[in-house]
């Protein structure tokens, strides 16, 4: 955790001459390094927009806002913290949203309230199980018997129990706990079997090139996302303020679709995150998509969740009715002439062949992002960028069954007749081969 810096948790009263003045102190606890928070944490606190859209009139006329931001590995701390009553706000995954929520209704003090979401993928993807490169597993079913680390309480823990679950070797796993500084470094080491994490650490350790993926969180069949609880205390006594909190997020949001490059390369400097990695979350067609709104598919997905918590780890009852709040972004949505319920139902779905989405990207560091019409153009114009001597910093495609994006070096392909078809896995690719015809290739092109 990084404090900038600890203050504390109440408005206070300050005196200058024979004014008095109050002070109202807000601290966030997000997470700068995971792709689907940025927009609630690390985004507006470098832009400073959180300050641009606190209120200064009425009560607020003559208030200092005092804004600070801890930066946090998972999202389990940052409960700790809120129970404790040293953050206002929380911005963290879908689990551990589930045990923020079941834990504050469990304490008989305060509670939280789920105001606004930040980051989401419809089919999951993001969360991911990975092997060292030289692993001997190729599935999940593999895994039986290894040790797989993950951090406990974090989005990817919960998909990871029920991954597990619906394979039937759940009791067949030595689960750690490893956060994500300790189980990449694992993976990289070979000190761990396999380790699951939330995004963006599965593609991290692809684009670094140790790490193999061998269970995608879209095939859980559930979608992934992460929002932003608050103290219910603190939202009742300054509903305005959570109000510019979400307004600033969606300021965010729309500052990371209208340039991913800028996002990624910005991102880059404030988190380490690679911008290769970052731009295939953020970029269209990519992993993230943004988007506050508390849509009811949401809502069904953590009810799900929620079951799954009880059954495995006997997580408390949470009473979603009282846990929900949307009427924060919806006056926000209210303020600012923007229809909340047509936005309800937009939810972007990765499609197999989606119209207007490039079949392949290639990113070379002279040139930028180029789009390409075939996989077989992209590979053309890598090859011969590096017999020049050019450096090629990535390259994208899409999965043919899911339309998911991802690398184009840690793709499988069948090349046909007309082109090359990109797999996640690669027992889709082998099946489709069998299937339609077609070979299955190694790209050595593709080293990014």
């Amino acid at each position: 955790m990084r404090w900038k810096p600890i203050v504390a948790a109440v408005a206070i009263a300050t005196f200058s001459g024979a004014a008095v003045a109050e002070t109202v102190q807000v601290r966030v606890g997000h997470q700068s390094q995971v792709t689907n928070t940025v927009s609630g944490g690390v985004v507006i606190e470098r832009l400073r927009l959180f300050e641009e859209h606190l209120p200064t009139d009425g009560k607020y006329e003559d208030v200092e806002f005092v804004v600070q931001y801890a930066d946090f590995d998972s999202g389990p701390p940052i409960t700790n913290r809120m129970v404790a009553g040293q953050l206002e706000f929380g911005v963290m995954g879908d689990y551990p949203l589930i045990v923020n929520g079941a834990t504050f209704q469990n304490t008989g003090r305060a509670e939280s309230l789920f105001v606004a979401m930040t980051g989401y993928n419809a089919r999951g993807t993001g969360n991911g199980i990975v092997v060292p490169v030289d692993h001997e597993a190729q599935s999940l079913e593999d895994l039986a018997g290894h040790q797989l680390s993950t951090p406990f309480g974090s989005a990817a823990w919960g998909m990871t129990l029920d991954a597990l679950s619906q394979a039937g070797i759940l009791d067949d796993i030595q689960l750690r706990d490893q956060g994500p500084p300790v189980g990449v470094a694992n993976i990289r080491t070979g000190n761990i079997d396999a380790h699951a994490d939330f995004t963006p650490w599965s593609e991290v350790m692809e684009y670094r090139g140790f790490g193999r993926k061998v269970f995608d969180g879209s095939e859980v069949g559930q979608p992934t996302f992460h929002g932003t609880v608050v103290r219910d205390d603190f939202a009742e006594e300054h509903p305005r303020v959570v109000e510019a909190y979400i307004a600033a997020t969606m300021e965010a949001q729309e500052w990371i679709k209208e340039d991913p490059m800028r996002a990624a390369t910005k991102l880059e400097e404030w988190t380490t995150i690679e911008k290769e990695v970052l731009y295939l979350y953020f970029s269209e067609g990519g992993i993230t998509s943004v988007d506050p709104t508390l849509k009811p598919e949401w809502v069904d997905a953590l009810k799900y969740h929620h079951a799954t918590l009880q059954r495995e780890r006997s997580v408390p009852d949470l009473d979603f009715d009282r846990w929900v709040d949307d009427s924060f972004v919806r006056a926000v949505y209210e303020s600012q002439g923007k229809d909340y319920e047509a936005q309800l139902e937009k939810i972007v779905r990765s499609e197999p062949g989606a119209p207007g989405f490039p079949p392949a990207e290639a990113w070379f560091a002279d040139e930028g992002i180029v789009k390409y019409d075939s996989i077989g153009e992209m590979l053309e114009a890598v090859e011969e960028a590096e017999a020049a001597g050019d450096e090629v910093r990535a390259t994208y495609v899409y999965d043919h069954d899911t339309g998911l994006k991802l690398f184009g070096h840690v793709a499988s392909y069948v090349e046909t007749d007309e082109d090359y078809v990109a797999f996640m896995r690669a027992v889709d690719a082998e099946s489709y081969a069998s299937d339609n015809g077609g070979s299955i290739v190694e790209l050595s092109a593709l080293r990014y």
